[in-house]
């Protein structure tokens, strides 16, 4: 990766007059505000289908390959003809500074209800056929999965009748018969979200841009990858896993975390030429520039815990595929553009890894200021120069409130020490973008509520919470030209830009 820096902002955060970020008019703007800036990277979070029940987390969804529809922007749909102006007046209320999914959810549905019978009326329908085609591997599994959920009343699918749970092929024949309109609406759709991504990174890349996108290891138990892969998972007899991710005791927890993931069978994996994993890289590929793959060290050894267990106290480290996968994946993909997340308990064998296939790690500089600053490898002064460096990530608070509200006055004592000066809320994130700025790293990314300036108000995601997060949403009026001057000049000061 070239000497350059970026913003970390997910599109459902963008402004919009439809309660949520979408790819529409409010991407556009902010491409032209990180081009304005001279930045090089725009990193988001997964584009993958949420949901209300599991908190709308883009790390918990039912495909890893498909997009959230709630991302398709009405606006786009106007100019491509499938929806008229009438259809975006009289809108509900929505808030500005936050995502109201409740509310969002059933409005977007009316919306690209409609879209898609006035789609059904076209008589041009080469490219969508065409979209189907290419992603046929997952794309018509997906949308019979959806409308089996949906038809027996949102039960997880292994308690679908068997037939349907095992996937016997007249019962897969029987449902494409049955819900055959449903079907066609979900390929519709995910046909809209892939062709206005498309345009956006098309837009981002002419600027000099590029996406950083982001993959979690695991996938959801309850999702069309396991119903249609279940050899691919430890699961048991009743088609349940039988042991379950996560990540061991440690500081800041007594009794680990406790994901629910199911593990996947690597020899099977690897049996089948790790064919389901290359499909998915290459996926993502197509998609970004970047990938940043999240839990990366589950490719050296994973926490496997027995699914009857309430906490992660009592599992086991087991290997995982280590070089074998990647060397396969090399002959396929010759320079992978991998971003190594590798935060958390890392030992050096991770390291090793990823220096052996030349993917930068992460240094999150709030974690830099402990007890153990000289030697902290996320301070600035033990940077190295292929890796990713963030004033912090989605899971973390914002620089504001965590020098607020989360800091010791020792702690703090020992910021000012470093940076040569005292320091208050007020100026915080400003230091903190400048050490990032200034850093060997190749790389800097910077969560747009950083160079905000937000306090906790802004923060995206709590671990262990599931109410409040996802939901925070950038007011167009923030990007004021102080704001815009002050990042360029720190962009161009320090060689970024």
């Amino acid at each position: 990766m070239r000497r350059g820096s970026g913003i970390l902002m997910h599109i459902t955060s963008l402004p919009s007059r439809f309660g949520i970020g979408d790819m529409g008019p409010g991407a556009y703007g902010f491409v032209d505000f990180l081009s304005e800036t001279k930045q090089h990277y725009w990193q988001i979070l997964p584009l993958s289908p949420t949901d209300v029940f599991h908190g709308n987390s883009p790390y918990h969804s039912s495909s890893a390959f498909a997009f959230n529809s709630l991302l398709i922007s009405p606006e786009l749909l106007v100019q491509d003809g499938l929806l008229g102006e009438e259809h975006l007046q009289s809108l509900p209320r929505f808030p500005d500074n936050h995502v109201d999914y409740g509310r969002v959810e059933p409005f977007k549905k009316e919306i690209l209800d409609q879209a898609y019978e006035n789609f059904r009326s076209q008589n041009s329908k080469q490219e969508y056929d065409a979209f189907c085609r290419e992603n046929a591997h997952w794309l018509m599994d997906y949308a019979v999965f959806l409308a089996l959920k949906s038809h027996y009343g949102g039960k997880v699918w292994n308690e679908w009748p068997d037939d349907v749970r095992t996937r016997k092929p007249e019962a897969m024949e029987r449902a494409r018969n049955a819900f055959h309109e449903f079907i066609e609406k979900v390929k519709w759709q995910q046909y809209i979200c892939f062709k206005q991504w498309v345009s956006l990174k098309h837009y981002c890349n002419e600027r000099g841009i590029q996406l950083i996108g982001d993959i979690p290891v695991y996938v959801v138990y309850d999702s069309a990858d396991v119903w249609v892969h279940p050899d691919f998972f430890k699961l048991d007899g009743e088609m349940k896993p039988s042991v379950v991710a996560g990540v061991p005791p440690d500081y800041f927890s007594e009794t680990g975390q406790h994901w629910g993931n199911p593990v996947y069978r690597w020899d099977v994996l690897k049996e089948q030429g790790y064919d389901w994993w290359t499909e998915r890289i290459a996926h993502n590929i197509n998609l970004f520039d970047y990938v940043r793959i999240d839990h990366f060290r589950g490719f050296q050894a994973f926490w496997e815990i027995p699914a009857s267990e309430e906490n992660a106290i009592n599992g086991e480290w087991v290997e995982g595929p280590q070089a074998d996968f990647f060397n396969h994946l090399t002959k396929t993909f010759p320079d992978l553009p991998i971003i190594a997340e590798d935060l958390g308990f890392i030992t050096p064998d991770v390291w090793e890894l990823m220096d052996r296939f030349g993917f930068p790690g992460m240094k999150v500089l709030l974690f830099a200021f402990g007890n153990d600053l000289p030697t902290n490898p996320y301070a600035p002064h033990n940077h190295v120069k292929d890796c990713v460096v963030y004033t912090g990530t989605h899971d973390n608070n914002t620089a504001r409130g965590w020098f607020e509200k989360e800091l010791t006055s020792e702690d703090r004592d020992r910021i000012c020490s470093y940076i040569g000066r005292k320091l208050d809320a007020s100026g915080i994130h400003w230091e903190l973008i400048r050490l990032a700025m200034m850093s060997v790293a190749d790389t800097a990314i910077i969560p747009m509520q950083d160079i905000l300036g937000l306090g906790k108000e802004g923060r995206m995601n709590q671990p262990a919470t599931k109410e409040g997060n996802w939901e925070w949403r950038l007011l167009s009026s923030r990007l004021s030209p102080e704001v815009s001057r002050k990042l360029r000049t720190m962009t161009e000061i320090f060689g970024r830009g």
